[in-house]
């Protein structure tokens, strides 16, 4: 089974709920941080990295000699990415989405594809955790290429659960694409239930099954209560505004070894998402 846990904003405890979930499975559990651009589960899961590995795209090398500087490459790409002036092939590395129709498209076969380094890929062990992330290179305009290269990983057949970026926008569709069920994590304010009505938008779109977390639920007012309970969407967990889970997040301890009652509590949601999963 395939586990997403999202949320239509940052600051919810989506990371939270992910890493105890992951650490409360009965079994071996495969965890991706897909937050390439800020990756920070390990910081609660403490894995020790033991692999890793360059992450590559395709883009476009012209050969010069070839080149009629005809424009149909530039005509061609969607994106902008490829500029012809009198003379010279520009191309624009940042805008380039490896579609490879430049090289097809070209009379005089001019454009080969080449490797271009977008980040690393992680792995590593903690426990019965499998871990693995992806660090988006600085100055990267594009994160979809490493979350998609960093869920290559994944096998269908273990657990897998997927820690996804915050929001609503194409790293968040890429990371919780084909999955089996999402989480989305919200808290009851207004923030939170605007940006929680995103979410539910973006997963319904997809088709994939989902179910809400309320986290630090007796804060702010009733609206995602009201609006869960107009829109038939179930609450599988509610985690209180405790101190104490404050203190641990902030030492960068996991809820299930600070306060162990917990750790039941994070299995029993896991059991019951797998339920929701069989229907």
């Amino acid at each position: 089974m395939i586990l997403s846990i999202a949320s239509g904003k940052g600051g919810t405890g989506k990371t939270t709920v992910a890493t105890n979930l992951a650490r409360s499975v009965d079994g071996e559990v495969a965890f991706f941080d897909c937050d390439v651009e800020e990756p920070n589960a390990n910081i609660f899961l403490k894995a020790n990295i033991e692999k890793k590995y360059p992450a590559t795209v395709k883009v476009p090398k012209v050969d010069e000699a070839k080149c009629t500087y005809c424009r149909k490459c530039a005509d061609f790409c969607a994106y902008k990415a490829i500029a012809i002036l009198k003379d010279q092939f520009l191309l624009f590395e940042g805008l380039c989405h490896s579609c490879g129709g430049c090289a097809l498209i070209c009379p005089e076969n001019a454009i080969t594809e080449v490797d271009r380094e977008i980040g690393v890929i992680e792995e590593g062990r903690t426990g019965n955790i499998n871990f693995y992330h992806g660090i988006l290179k600085v100055g990267e305009a594009q994160s979809p290429p490493l979350i998609k290269a960093l869920k290559k990983s994944i096998n269908r057949s273990d657990i897998a659960i997927i820690d996804a970026p915050p929001g609503t926008s194409c790293p968040v569709v890429e990371s919780i694409r084909g999955s089996d069920f999402v989480l989305l994590v919200t808290e009851p304010t207004p923030f939170g239930l605007n940006d929680l009505k995103l979410a539910v938008a973006a997963v319904r779109e997809l088709k994939i099954p989902f179910a809400i977390v309320l986290n630090r639920n007796d804060i702010g007012d009733d609206g995602v209560e009201w609006y869960c309970e107009t829109e038939g969407i179930d609450i599988v967990m509610r985690i209180p505004n405790d101190r104490r889970i404050a203190e641990a997040y902030s030492k960068g301890e996991m809820i299930v070894d600070a306060l162990p009652p917990y750790r039941e509590r994070f299995a029993e949601l896991h059991r019951t998402i797998g339920k929701m999963v069989e229907r």
